[in-house]
């Protein structure tokens, strides 16, 4: 029976990891419709039309991640506070990235962004996983 645990943990590691990114995939499309609409239509620079995006990628991500991914059941005024700072420094990580990658390589600014969610993604998922969301086990 030992000898099944810790591969059992892994799978249900890797699972969560899948779910979080499928959720993420919603607010990834709701923080890419307000960057393509803002450097379009509004003019924006990149970095900042991505950074706006990200807020309400951010905000859709939460309700979604603490419904679904990670079932909590701890109450929003100790969830929230902690997953808009590991968002906040998601947020800061996304910027510098862009920036490097549009304004310093000349990067495409989706190209960019696809860079960014990717390494942001793993980010995310450690600081939830970790911080955020973990059940005291106490």
């Amino acid at each position: 029976m030992t000898d099944t645990q810790p591969t059992s943990q892994p799978r249900k590691l890797g699972g969560q990891f899948l779910l979080f990114a499928g959720v993420g995939a919603i607010g990834t499309a709701a923080q890419y419709g307000v960057l393509i609409a803002l450097v379009r239509l509004a003019r924006m620079d990149a970095v900042l039309a991505s950074t706006a995006g990200f807020a309400v990628g951010a905000c859709v991500n939460y309700v979604l991640n603490y419904l679904f991914t990670f079932n909590s059941s701890k109450r929003h005024t100790e969830a929230l506070p902690k997953f808009f700072t590991v968002a906040l420094l998601g947020m800061g990580i996304n910027a510098a990235i862009m920036a490097g990658l549009v304004h310093e390589v000349g990067m495409h600014y989706l190209l960019a962004q696809i860079v960014a969610t990717g390494l942001v993604l793993v980010w995310n998922f450690a600081g939830s996983k970790l911080w955020v969301f973990r059940e005291n086990t106490t």
